[in-house]
């Protein structure tokens, strides 16, 4: 019943689940010999989230979609080019307004892959082109984990990111190399993951809610949170909101004037405008190592409940749309209908 009624109102009952998770750590964050454990938990979890993700995702599945590549080619550079633009200039803008954390998450999530399961959730609510949205996804995420630390370098190396050669060693080993390892075993393992979903799906949330409670226990021993104010918070969130519903806007109109059917249209939009805080907090854990990780993250994870509420407003505009016009198809000559 809660979560129904978390759902009507566009809130993510995981959102919540992530909120606790920082309130916990600030009242009991982990120190000395714990915070040892939690880190060491942390590495684990993360490489297991990578494993269950190779395991679960089809290589014939993502072929397929390559195949669309007009659709491809625009979710790609909205992701990886349009994104990382709008996050450079708004740095820029506000580089002497907002922590330098901050700033460094704001640019971090625009370098993110898209999301998997809320781009195909929304697609399929929206009736659009699931199938696209599938493929989508996960070559994005697949492209992530090259693209996203290669982005780190170009766009926040010089702005104290903590990229480096033992950042490529634990991105292949916590990421690539699980990922691989799932993908091997996946004829064998895949068929008991499709049958046990709800188990599987809370070691995933399982391993972020871990990772958001490392960091943020960090950030309470470190004393981070005295560097940031309320008028910090509420601009950050206005800045991803700003952004959002910029990239909305611009997916939109390039897919109409491209001549995308209102199918590929939906899948390009969410797609194209969704990051992915399951695949990002753990990047954030290897790519930024003793920096303050809890705000560098706090931008990604008020952009996923931005991005989670309208998708959802957006997604039933379009079922309602589609809905009507399949009402009014029938009464219609075949040359309107076209």
């Amino acid at each position: 019943m809660l979560r129904r009624t978390l759902a009507r109102f566009g809130i993510d009952p995981y959102l919540i689940a992530l909120m606790a998770t920082v309130a916990i750590a600030a009242v009991f964050p982990a120190h000395g010999s714990g915070a040892v454990v939690a880190n060491d938990a942390v590495s684990i979890a993360v490489a297991l989230l990578f494993f269950l993700y190779g395991a679960r995702l089809s290589p014939a599945a993502v072929w397929e979609g390559l195949l669309h590549w007009r659709l491809q080619s625009l979710v790609f550079a909205s992701t990886y080019v349009l994104f990382p633009l709008l996050g450079v200039l708004l740095a820029r803008i506000f580089a002497g307004v907002l922590p330098s954390e901050l700033i460094a998450g704001l640019i971090f999530v625009c370098i993110l892959p898209s999301t998997v399961q809320s781009s195909i959730a929304f697609t399929s609510i929206a009736r659009g082109n699931v199938a696209a949205a599938l493929c989508s996804a996960s070559v994005s995420n697949l492209f992530g984990m090259v693209l996203t630390p290669l982005l780190v370098v170009l766009l926040l190396d010089s702005k104290g990111g903590g990229f480096s050669t033992r950042a490529v060693e634990s991105i292949a080993l916590q990421l690539l190399m699980p990922f691989l390892v799932g993908q091997l075993l996946r004829r064998w393992i895949g068929p008991f993951l499709q049958r046990h979903k709800a188990p599987i799906s809370l070691v995933d949330r399982g391993s972020i809610l871990l990772v958001v409670y490392a960091a943020f226990s960090e950030g309470m021993v470190a004393g981070i949170w005295s560097q940031v104010t309320l008028a910090d918070l509420g601009l950050i969130m206005a800045l991803d909101i700003v952004l959002l519903a910029a990239v909305l806007a611009i997916t939109t109109l390039l897919s109409r004037r491209l001549g995308f059917s209102r199918e590929d249209e939906i899948a390009i939009v969410f797609c194209g405008s969704k990051k992915s805080m399951a695949s990002g907090i753990p990047m954030a854990n290897i790519l930024f190592p003793g920096q303050a990780l809890g705000l560098i993250v706090l931008p990604l994870m008020l952009f996923h409940q931005a991005q989670l509420f309208a998708c959802a407003v957006l997604a039933q505009r379009y079922a309602r749309r589609s809905a009507e016009s399949n009402a009014e198809a029938p009464g219609l000559p075949a040359s309107a209908k076209a």
